[in-house]
């Protein structure tokens, strides 16, 4: 089994104007914007699974590192149907439904294994894969965890003071704006593309992102230090377009969905296989991970504790959910 079966926009578009048609049915294009993780992972196992279940009647084609656009882009295009199907973390989605940007949410859950358990809680899991269906034009048919976020600064940060007067990339969500004012730094929202040109011209002092971002984008390159404080998870969706699973037959539309919700658990363990290699690989090219001082991280978890109540006041569905959210997470 291929690992990871990417496959070339330029190529793609060569072969289908020399075959003038595709010898599938339907044509699935899944778009994301990292590389080697677990999110291309999971594209890779959509395409042998749907590719299988269909018989050839879908062709799959998998498109990593922002070929499709960035992810704001791809996000549209899952929208409109011009991209049948995106990976990305949640907090990208939150423009379609607040609710996916409670994921985001600061000291939410235990650590990792807790999470990957109460994302595929029957109740709750079922709750997360309709967001977005009836006025987000997407479906959801996967979540899992992908990594645990760690920060980045050119200038090293080792202890919780220097976190002020930073300009540091994150992806956006309510909470994440608000993680960083506590800090005191200021959260500019940015596409994983334009992160290390941004980081090279100081249009940005770090960023927060998971172990295997740090590591295929090279960014040992700009810095040695990664800083560990275990206070937010990266955790991914895999959406597909509600028009073009409405152009489906109904056997097609179940395989597309049913091979998405069946990879979950699957993922979420690939993850945590993925994310020590990376590890692995970081310190192997002379990085270092290091934790923040136990009174700093005393401090932090102090300092997050009350974001997702305060990002929700007011907001009453808002509210229920990320409760909803935060009382399953506590039976695991």
């Amino acid at each position: 089994m291929k690992r990871f079966r990417s496959f070339s926009l330029a190529v793609a578009l060569m072969t289908i104007s020399a075959t003038g048609t595709s010898a599938a049915d339907f044509t699935m294009k899944i778009g994301l914007g990292t590389f080697k993780d677990v999110q291309h992972q999971w594209a890779d196992w959509m395409a042998e699974k749907i590719e299988a279940d269909s018989k050839g009647r879908i062709d799959v084609q998998v498109f990593p590192r922002s070929q499709l656009g960035n992810i704001f882009r791809m996000v549209e295009g899952v929208q409109i149907g011009t991209i049948e199907c995106l990976v990305a973390p949640m907090d990208f989605y939150a423009g379609i439904d607040p609710r996916f940007g409670i994921f985001s949410t600061p000291v939410l859950f235990k650590n990792k294994a807790n999470a990957a358990k109460a994302l595929i809680d029957p109740e709750l899991n079922k709750e997360i894969r309709m967001i977005g269906t009836e006025r987000g034009n997407i479906v959801p048919v996967s979540v899992f965890t992908h990594s645990t976020a760690h920060y980045f600064g050119k200038k090293p940060i080792r202890r919780l003071a220097d976190f002020k007067g930073l300009k540091l990339r994150v992806n956006a969500t309510d909470a994440e704006r608000e993680k960083m004012k506590r800090f005191g730094a200021t959260a500019v929202p940015m596409p994983l593309s334009e992160v290390v040109p941004s980081l090279q011209r100081g249009v940005i002092d770090g960023t927060m992102s998971g172990m295997v971002v740090y590591v295929v984008f090279k960014f040992n390159q700009i810095g040695k230090v990664l800083t560990q404080t275990d206070d937010t998870l990266i955790l991914s969706a895999g959406i597909v377009s509600k028009a073009w699973l409405g152009k489906l037959p109904a056997d097609l539309r179940k395989v597309v969905i049913d091979a998405g919700v069946g990879l979950q658990q699957r993922a979420s363990e690939y993850s945590d296989t993925n994310e020590q290699a990376m590890l692995a690989r970081w310190k192997q090219g002379g990085g270092s991970l290091i934790k923040l001082p136990e009174e700093d991280l005393t401090k932090v978890r102090s300092l997050l504790a009350s974001v997702g109540e305060d990002i929700t006041k007011g907001k009453p569905a808002l509210a229920q959910f990320y409760n909803r959210v935060k009382s399953v997470a506590a039976k695991y």
